[in-house]
């Protein structure tokens, strides 16, 4: 019997290694907010839009599924940047090596035209919030990227145009990263929210120098352990998440 539960508690300390992403509802100046801690030591982001035949995969079930014949398996998963009705990204994306849309350095309309905008990039063992001027000078050589705005936090300072008495308020998500690349933590608002008052949560509760926003209102999240799966009435673009092995 003591073999047995020392078997068990190896199996479940080893299924812990596998995958270290922690998510939590957690509550900050008056606002809830569902945020998902990834440890780049030991978890693999991974960005996905279009599956073989070349529909986008929409869902996070359906992208799932997809994984389940590689057996793969998603765990945490965000919508990750702005998209078109077609779901081509808006900015650029990049996919494991494969580049569907170029850099946008231009300003223009709506929150992602909003500059300064960034970019998540992935390596290997990493994730960074690049300002995107920042990611044009720098180069970084990433597998997978992402584009979106406006910056949340740049540098550890707001994005100046935020308002701390902002009337736009949506349901919010988004992602910041560490300076060593090694912790990406992922919030999505559970009520509306104004920028301001995202960004100050990123920088003051989370401490994360920079700090993308991905989408309001057709926001979504899959937390496995927070029993939560988004399914929504339309498809997603770009999609960020958690994969690892069955």
């Amino acid at each position: 019997m003591k073999h047995i539960l020392a078997l068990a508690l190896l199996i479940g300390w080893a299924a812990n290694l596998a995958s270290a992403e922690s998510c939590r509802t957690e509550a900050y100046q008056g606002n809830s907010f569902s945020t998902c801690e990834v440890d780049l030591n030991v978890d693999t982001l991974g960005l996905f839009l279009y599956a073989p035949d070349g529909t986008p995969y929409g869902y996070f079930n359906t992208l799932n599924t997809a994984l389940g014949a590689q057996d793969k398996k998603l765990g945490f998963a965000m919508n990750a940047g702005m998209y078109h009705d077609d779901r081509a990204p808006v900015g650029y994306y990049l996919e494991n090596g494969t580049e569907y849309q170029s850099v946008i350095s231009s300003d223009g309309p709506g929150n992602f035209g909003l500059l300064p905008n960034g970019v998540l990039c992935l390596r290997k063992g990493r994730a960074d919030v690049f300002e995107t001027m920042r990611f044009l000078t720098e180069s970084p050589d990433c597998t997978s990227a992402t584009q979106s705005g406006p910056m949340l936090v740049i540098n550890g300072k707001l994005h100046p145009r935020f308002l701390k008495d902002g009337t736009s308020r949506y349901v919010r998500n988004g992602v910041g990263t560490s300076a060593d690349g090694k912790r990406a933590v992922f919030v999505i608002s559970n009520g509306v929210i104004n920028f301001h008052d995202f960004a100050v949560y990123f920088r003051d509760q989370l401490n994360l120098p920079n700090a993308l926003y991905f989408d309001g209102n057709v926001s979504r999240l899959r937390a496995p352990e927070l029993g939560r799966n988004d399914l929504g009435f339309s498809p997603l673009g770009p999609i960020i998440g958690v994969v690892s092995e069955k």
